[in-house]
């Protein structure tokens, strides 16, 4: 038996599991399982590998994308480049390889609401996964600023400095933040939504619930707004592809 997972804290709502259930059983793989692997640390990640019998690749979510980084053989140099892994390969000899997909799925789900006008973009949060969101608007020619809670060395913008003329300057915002996920749904992050427009497109990493709070901002103001779930699919099936179990 093949297993998979995905490694994470607090995953118990996991779109991975289920997405992954379903593939298995609309595509009749049956040699292959998919199972969370909630760890309170990632000084417990060890003892999953040499655990569990059959494993072959993991997803990596909230709190280890860089945090699991030591603990790999090898790291694919876009993944190395971006400083954040999301899925490993475990190979036939035992070595963990590193990747990122997150920039795949990003990119294949942006890029057909892309405009000529769509030249700045925000990025809300400084985590593992906006890393690999500054990573692919590069490659995209789309320049960006990162905003955090406080101001330090490569952050554009505090909460409290970013005006509303920033916003509406940078015609692409991303929230990476956890903010607004079920079931804390009433929260978003604190910007100055009124600079928002119709030329605007929101991108929420966050895909439960299907409509944040921060794509409901966005949606008053007639801006684009794109959730999760897209990416999620696209780089779940690109970890598929890196696993290649036949």
């Amino acid at each position: 038996m093949n297993k998979l997972g995905l490694l994470g804290k607090n995953i118990s709502y996991s779109f991975s599991r289920a997405y992954f259930k379903e593939k298995f059983e609309t595509e009749n793989i049956n040699h292959t399982t998919y199972d969370n692997f909630d760890i309170e640390n990632i000084e417990l990640f060890p003892s999953i590998i040499k655990n569990t019998k059959g494993l072959k690749g993991l997803n990596v979510t909230i709190p280890y994308k860089e945090q699991v980084i030591p603990y790999l053989d090898k790291i694919n140099k876009k993944a190395k480049a971006i400083g954040a892994v999301n899925t490993i390969k475990i190979t036939k000899k035992g070595n963990l390889v590193g990747y990122n997909t997150d920039c795949y799925g990003f990119k294949k789900t942006l890029k057909p609401f892309i405009k000529p006008h769509h030249k700045k973009a925000l990025i809300l949060g400084t985590g593992g996964a906006s890393k690999a969101i500054a990573y692919t608007l590069k490659e995209m020619g789309i320049t960006y600023q990162y905003v955090s809670r406080t101001l330090s060395e490569g952050i554009g913008f505090s909460y409290n400095t970013l005006t509303e003329t920033d916003v509406a300057n940078h015609q692409i915002i991303i929230n990476c933040t956890p903010l607004g996920t079920f079931p804390d749904i009433e929260e978003c992050p604190n910007i100055p939504y009124v600079g928002i427009s119709k030329k605007h497109i929101l991108f929420d990493l966050i895909y439960n619930p299907e409509e944040t709070k921060f794509l409901k901002h966005g949606k008053e103001n007639q801006a684009t707004i794109i959730n999760g779930l897209g990416m999620l699919e696209f780089q779940a099936e690109k970890a598929w592809s890196i696993w290649n179990i036949k």
